[in-house]
């Protein structure tokens, strides 16, 4: 009886603390945003401002994500499967993104690309960095760097190497072991990392509204117009904003679990 009552009482406490911290405030935005009608977040959502900081939020994922999930395996790899001097450097500079600040970070490609930078160069021959897409989509790359090489790193220690020396045993090559032996083997947590890698992109702020110039309506991101609609006034758009946000997400995520079991059944 007693273990009964600790373990209903832990699943309480865990339901309350999650009900708090996260599901009452997403519950009360979709009230908000919801509260005048569909028709007001629809006229807040169709405006060209925000379709376009929809797209272009959207256009630096479709970019970062692959870039950060073809170097976090690859990293992944060097970390585990080889040996090199300065490895323990590589291994902690990878967390480096997660210590950081993402002001930090923006401020940091800012002092980079700025006129007085050791990229400012760029500028004098007519390659705008800052206040446009390649800023943006550099600051977003480094912020959500970490996310694949963290969740593949414990899995390929995990595995552990001999189904590969056997493949090579057998004749394959390092390609060939990659792609029939490794892949299959780290396949969901390279998953895990880029959804966190994706929700990490769609949901940045602080790094590119340095770096951006907040342009409205040409470097303004889907964060970065839910800031200018909240300080506008313009309640109904922030939460419609925020609203598709969380929605991206959340389908995302019910995604991978409702493909998972398939795939651990097949």
């Amino acid at each position: 009886m007693t273990s009964v009552v600790r373990r209903f009482g832990l699943r309480g406490v865990a339901f309350l603390y999650l009900a708090a911290i996260l599901l009452g405030p997403l519950a009360l935005v979709f009230f908000r945003t919801f509260e005048n009608g569909f028709g007001a977040a629809w006229d807040a959502l169709s405006t060209p401002e925000t379709i376009n900081a929809f797209k272009l939020t959207l256009i630096i994922t479709a970019i970062a994500v692959p870039l950060n999930t073809i170097f976090g395996i690859a990293c992944a790899l060097a970390i585990v499967r080889r040996r090199f001097p300065g490895k323990g450097i590589v291994n902690a500079f990878v967390d480096l993104p997660l210590a950081l600040s993402p002001v930090v970070v923006g401020l940091s490609l800012f002092l980079l690309y700025g006129r007085d930078g050791w990229f400012g160069f760029l500028g004098d021959h007519g390659i705008q960095i800052l206040f446009s897409l390649p800023a943006m989509v550099i600051a977003t790359i480094f912020v959500s760097l970490p996310f694949v090489a963290r969740e593949v790193v414990p899995t390929l220690r995990e595995i552990g190497d001999e189904q590969e020396q056997a493949a090579r045993t057998l004749g394959a090559n390092s390609w060939q072991t990659f792609w029939r032996i490794t892949l299959p083997a780290i396949r969901w947590a390279v998953i895990y990392g880029v959804i966190l890698t994706t929700a990490r992109c769609l949901g940045e702020y602080g790094a590119v509204a340095v770096v951006s110039g907040r342009l409205q309506g040409e470097t303004e991101t889907a964060t970065l117009r839910f800031e200018e609609r909240y300080e506008s006034f313009d309640v109904a758009g922030a939460y419609a904003i925020s609203i598709v946000l969380a929605l991206i997400a959340v389908l995302v995520l019910v995604a991978m679990t409702v493909i998972r079991p398939k795939e651990e059944t097949a």
